[in-house]
Order: C-alpha cells, then structure tokens, then sequence
C-alpha cells in the first residue's frame, strides 16, 4: 500500500494509535448513576404532619349537621372560643365542612418557612370549592405541634347537577393550598456534628453498596468507606472535612458509580404491564400455546299458523355450540439468549399478547429456564 519506506515507518504509530481508539469506542457504554441518585443520607428525611379543621364559605355543598356530628361540634366548639353560644340552638347551615388536613415537613425546614398543604373533606361535602380553610394546628407523630396552616382551598375537579342527572369531574372533595402551611417548630439534626455518616440505597445491592464504598474510598483516600449491608454504606469522617460536612456531602454526591440490580420481571396482571430488567436472561425452551375457546349461541326459530287457522305460534329453541381449542398452534422455538433485545425477539416471535405472556413466562421460570426473579404486582 505504501511505496515510500519511510512514509511507512512514520505512519505506524498513528495506524497503532487509531486501533486503540476504535477499539475503545467498540467497549460497551456502561449507564453510571451519581451517588445522590442511588443513596440518601440517613436521618435527612420528611415527616409527615396531620391535623383535623373546618372549611367555612361553601356554597351549600359543605356537610349535612344532622348526619355529621363531628362537624356540629366542631362547629359549636370554635364559636363558643369566639363568644358565640350556640347550645341547643338547631343549627341547619351547608356551608362548612370538617376536614382532614396533611403535610409534609421538608428536613432542616426552619421557622416561617411555607410548605403545601392538601385538606379532604371527612363527612358528606359534596364540593370543597370556594371554601376557606380556618386555622388549623399541624401534629407530628409524637402529638407536637409543628405547622399552622389556613387559607382558601384549590380543587381540580367539580361537581354539577340538575333534577335528573349528575356529572362530576375529577374528585371535588380533595383540594390543595399552596404554601398554605406555616413551620413553627423546627426538627433539629446537627448534621456538622456526626462522626459516622450512613448513606442508605434506595434501591438496596451488594454490588451497587461495594462500588459506591470504592468509589467514594477513592476520593477521600484510606478505607473510610465500607458497606455493612445491601442497604448500607458506613462513612467515617475523614479528620480533614470534620466540621465540614456539606463540603463532602456535596463532593461525594457527584461521584459517579454503575449500579447492580437482580434480574428481574414486574407484571402487574390487572393491566397486563410487563417490564424487563436488562440481565434477563432466558434457556433455550420450546413453548405452545393454545387457547379453548366455547362459542354459545341462541337462534330460536318461530313456527306461524296459518291465517284464519286454529294453530298456535310455537317457538323451537336452536343453539350453537362451536369449540375451537386452537389446534393450528404448534411448538415454538425461543432460543438461548444473551441480551434483553433477543429475548424480546423471541417471545415476539410467539405472536401472543401481554396476557398470555404473563403465563408463559411464569411457565417458563417454573420449567427452570428463566434466570429471573417474577413478581407479580
């Protein structure tokens, strides 16, 4: 190819070089996920916050009295606070209604600051629009109160309805207020104070829980890290970041690790959704699928008399049966494996639907030549 020596020879290092390069480029990609994606830092989490109130301003679509005596009393008890005595008084107002009133307190949420609220209504309510949430204590689950939240109540759906008929879109009685809530109480956590960080998995793995301590032992140096189970990775504070725990936080959170995960198959039988892990792997099985199928069908035959005749009209019952057991359907062949995209290959080659793809992966995982784990939502 090359007459000229000495153009040869300078040219075999740059051939060599793009050998190299075209050989990495061949390597299969590996999906790398950030630690902050995979792990959570134990303790920094969400509580969830519930208290009980009274919507006011409904438009005659709140809670009957009469059938709902919580809200009677509910209702009694906050205008005798205000100075109304309404004892033995016969109360008959459709505008209010008791609610249910949830929240999610954020971590290291401090005083003032707002978060969301969603207020379900408890009794009869028809609607919760236009309504008004009243001031309303937040608990935590040790009875504490660490949100006040009020304010006017946004629903997506609505209910009308006339003499004889009815429509209703969405769910009228669940509403939402936003930054209706108010933090009182803050939950404290020093987290500049730990010794021992613990990362917890999300998705927990041996594999995923060994590469993410590596590679985070990687990056502060020594042996810092170590995982103690599929869930678990035990961080020991390097002496240079004590005092300073956002910084690693913050470092360690972007380190990039491949995560692990079982070979696995979800179907959910009610919608016949399946979903394929990547690793499932199948032997190579020979499969037949066929389905009975009974057909029933009626088509009496009426017997008339003459005109001006003495007979009677008589009706004779015909009825069909047809049994179809698919007998046309033979063995098919779904070869070995390697990749998910043959796999799918081959049980497309079957020309079956999802419902009858449920059966035959769980008949193929019971003959022992599914490596896979099935469940079944």
């Amino acid at each position: 190819m090359f007459r000229n020596p000495a153009l040869k020879t300078l040219l075999k290092p740059l051939a060599a070089m793009l050998a190299v390069v075209v050989g990495l480029s061949s390597q299969p990609v590996f999906a790398l996920s950030r630690i902050k994606d995979l792990a959570s830092v134990e303790g920094v989490r969400t509580n969830q916050l519930l208290g009980y109130g009274i919507v006011v301003g409904l438009n005659g679509t709140g809670d009957t009295l009469n059938n709902t005596p919580f809200t009677k009393q509910s209702l009694q008890a906050m205008l005798e606070r205000l100075g109304v005595n309404t004892r033995g008084a016969n109360m008959r107002t459709a505008n209010v209604a008791a609610v249910m009133v949830t929240a999610n307190l954020p971590p290291f949420a401090t005083q003032g600051t707002r978060v969301d609220v969603t207020v379900s209504a408890m009794g009869d309510a028809k609607s919760l629009q236009g309504g008004t949430l009243l001031v309303t204590p937040l608990l935590g689950a040790d009875g504490e109160v660490y949100a006040v939240s009020q304010g006017p109540v946004a629903i997506s759906g609505f209910s009308a309805e006339g003499e004889a008929s009815k429509i209703t879109r969405g769910v009228p009685t669940v509403g939402r207020i936003a930054n209706g809530g108010v933090v009182e109480r803050e939950i404290d956590f020093a987290l500049n104070k730990l010794s021992t960080l613990r990362l917890s998995l999300r998705n927990p793995d041996l594999t995923t829980a060994r590469r993410m301590a590596a590679a985070i032992n990687d990056f502060v140096g020594g042996d810092s890290a170590e995982p103690t189970d599929p869930s678990t990775v035990v961080l020991q504070i390097p002496a240079r970041f004590k005092g300073n725990m956002i910084r690693l936080l913050t470092d360690i959170e972007q380190l990039r690790v491949e995560p692990d995960q079982l070979a696995r198959i979800v179907i959910d039988e009610r919608s016949g959704i399946i979903v394929m892990g990547k690793d499932v792997r199948v032997s190579t099985v020979a499969v037949a699928q066929g389905n009975l199928t009974v057909t029933i069908s009626e088509q009496p035959q009426v017997s008339q008399p003459e005109p001006f005749g003495r007979g009677q009209t008589v009706v004779t019952p015909r009825t069909n049966v047809k049994v179809d057991t698919g007998g046309g359907n033979k063995l098919a062949l779904v070869k070995e494996s390697v990749t998910l995209a043959e796999l799918v290959d081959g049980l497309n080659a079957l020309g079956i639907g999802p419902r009858d793809l449920i059966s035959i992966l769980q008949a193929i995982k019971s003959a022992g030549a599914l490596q896979a784990e099935i469940e079944v939502m």
